[in-house]
């Protein structure tokens, strides 16, 4: 009889085990105010779903929209953000200041011009990305988050952000020492699209950089996918950035599309997350000195106009 009755409870609470609903964890989003910058109020969205007691690693992303327009919370990225929380990452979207804005709403798009305001524009993107890779080091505790985990990534005039941000890091510029926790780096850098803008006629790298990954189009009238000069100024694109990292033995994923245009800023969120994943996996997480190439060319694909001048780029963007 004892034992009839033990069994019944048994069966009871293995029963109710069962009932009971498992809840998977939920992504959450907080959005907070990390700088005041005279009439700027910069905010950032936090994205997260807390598993486990195991620090996090962080995606830094900063939009694109050629410095004049854009949001940090476009639903064109939003599956890409749940895509890298799923994969154990939080996501933090920032704003910047759009530098170019008020130069292109005065109307005065002359190569001289735009290449001055493009120069100031970088920095104050620069410098609020700075601020904001502080204000998630300041709260990484907190947060869960792993410090040394956190990789900057950008479209367009994002990825050109992300871009300066690590080549003003790997040459000691003021920018980065004013701004930055001492000894910070970036675990990695994902460019969708980007490019350095600088006033001279080639990159000097001082350092090595974080590792790199590289998406471009070689059709992309937008930003430029290899290197165009004017008057001792270069805007250095994917092709040229890696073919530097080959010479210098760094180590980076360069993903180059064959008559693509501008949607590389965008498409690769969605159509090469498994080559995102193998990047992070092997050359920022395993550090695995690896230098990667890949072309995809689409057979029979129409032939598309790829030499561009830098009127074209401004008309591009601007007009």
């Amino acid at each position: 009889m004892k034992k009839s009755i033990l069994f019944l409870l048994v069966a009871a609470l293995f029963a109710a085990g069962c009932c009971k609903q498992q809840t998977a964890p939920q992504i959450t989003k907080e959005t907070l105010l990390y700088a005041v910058k005279g009439n700027d109020s910069l905010y950032l969205d936090h994205y997260t779903m807390e598993v486990g007691d195991d620090a996090r690693p962080c995606l830094l992303f900063v939009f694109g929209g050629g410095f004049i327009s854009g949001t940090r919370d476009n639903a064109k990225y939003l599956p890409f953000f749940e895509y890298m929380v799923n994969q154990g990452y939080d996501v933090v979207a920032i704003d910047y200041r759009l530098g170019l804005k008020k130069i292109v709403e005065a109307g005065d798009l002359s190569p001289e011009r735009m290449m001055l305001g493009m120069a100031q524009t970088v920095i104050m993107a620069v410098e609020d990305l700075y601020d904001a890779t502080a204000f998630v080091v300041d709260r990484a505790d907190e947060w869960g988050v792993d410090s040394s985990q956190i990789i900057s990534c950008g479209s367009s005039a994002g990825a050109i952000t992300v871009l300066h941000g690590e080549y003003y890091l790997c040459n000691d510029n003021p920018l980065a020492r004013k701004h930055l926790p001492a000894e910070f780096r970036y675990a990695g850098v994902i460019s969708f699209a980007g490019a350095i803008f600088d006033m001279g006629e080639n990159l000097t790298w001082k350092n090595h950089p974080a590792p790199m990954m590289l998406f471009h189009g070689d059709a992309d009238a937008n930003v430029p996918y290899d290197v165009i000069r004017e008057s001792g100024v270069g805007f250095f694109g994917s092709k040229y950035i890696a073919g530097q990292l080959r010479e210098m033995g760094s180590p980076y994923y360069f993903y180059s599309f064959d008559g693509k245009d501008h949607c590389i800023a965008i498409d690769p969120m969605d159509g090469n997350r498994d080559t995102i994943d193998a990047f992070l996996s092997k050359l920022v997480v395993d550090e695995e000195p690896l230098m990667i190439d890949v072309d995809q060319k689409t057979i029979g694909a129409p032939e598309v106009e790829k030499n561009f001048t830098l009127e074209t780029y401004i008309l591009s963007n601007f007009q």
